[in-house]
C-alpha cells in the first residue's frame, strides 16, 4: 500500500479526491496487467497536467520577460520537455509511487522509464488542478518547475539539439546528419518510436519519443553527449 500522505507533505501539496492523486500515478501497463484495479490509467490527467504546465509557464515567461516571441517558445520547451520533467520527478521521488507492470516495474533505467516519469508529472498537475482549479496546480509549477529556468538560461539549454548537432558536425567533420527510424511500437494512441542519427553510414547515437521528431531532438542530444559537442 503506497502513503500519498507522505508524497503530499514533501510536495507541498493536499488533494480532497485522493483518488486522483493516485490515478495520477497508474500507468496503462499495469491497468492492463490488473484489469480490476479501481481506477483508470493516468493518460487522460497527463494529457490535461500537459496544458496546465504550458499555461503556467507560458504566463510566468509573459510576465517576467520582455523577449521576443520565438526565444520565450524555446524557453517553455526547455522547460516541459520530457528530459526535464523526468528528471524533476526523479529528483522528487515520484518514482516510488508508480504502479507498473511487473515487465515495467524491472525496467528502471531505459529511456522508457524516463517517459513514464514525465508523463506522471504531467498527469500529477493535472490532478492538482482538477482537485483544486488553478491556484494550487500553479503554486505545485511554480514551486518544483520553475526554479530550473536559470540554470536553463545560464547554459543555452534552450537551443535546439537538432540544430546544434547539425552545425557542430557540420564544423568539425563537413558532413550533414542524418536521421532514420529504427523501431516503432505501441498502440496507434501512444506511439513510442526510436531514432538512429547517422554522420555518412555511421550509427551515433539513439533516442525515442511519441513521435518521429521528439525522438530525433533526442537523438540529437545523446549524439552531442557522444561526441562530446555538448
Amino acid at each position: 500500500m503506497k502513503d500519498f500522505s507522505l508524497l503530499e507533505k514533501k510536495l507541498k501539496i493536499k488533494l480532497k479526491d485522493q483518488n486522483l492523486l493516485k490515478q495520477a500515478f497508474v500507468h496503462r501497463s499495469y491497468i492492463n496487467e490488473n484489469p480490476e484495479f479501481e481506477l483508470g490509467h493516468n493518460e487522460r490527467l497527463e494529457f490535461l497536467g500537459d496544458a496546465v504546465l504550458e499555461l503556467v509557464v507560458t504566463e510566468y515567461l509573459y510576465n517576467n520577460y520582455p523577449n521576443p516571441e520565438g526565444e520565450l517558445t524555446n524557453w517553455r520547451a526547455s522547460l516541459v520537455n520530457a528530459q526535464m520533467l523526468a528528471k524533476l520527478a526523479g529528483t522528487l521521488g515520484l518514482e516510488d509511487y508508480l504502479y507498473l507492470s511487473r515487465g515495467e516495474a524491472k525496467d528502471k533505467n531505459s529511456k522508457a522509464r524516463g517517459y513514464i516519469l514525465a508523463n506522471c508529472y504531467e498527469a500529477l498537475a493535472g490532478a492538482i488542478y482538477l482537485d483544486g482549479g488553478y491556484r494550487p496546480a500553479k503554486d505545485f509549477i511554480t514551486e518544483f518547475l520553475l526554479p530550473e529556468l536559470p540554470y536553463i538560461l545560464a547554459h543555452q539549454l534552450y537551443v535546439d539539439a537538432k540544430s546544434k548537432f547539425q552545425e557542430m558536425a557540420q564544423d568539425k567533420m563537413g558532413v550533414t546528419p542524418t536521421y532514420k527510424v529504427i523501431k516503432e511500437s505501441g498502440p496507434d494512441h501512444d506511439k513510442k518510436f526510436e531514432v538512429g542519427v547517422y554522420l555518412d553510414d555511421d550509427l551515433i547515437a539513439q533516442g525515442i519519443g511519441s513521435s518521429k521528431q521528439e525522438a530525433q531532438t533526442d537523438a540529437a542530444a545523446q549524439g552531442l553527449k557522444e561526441k562530446g559537442w555538448e
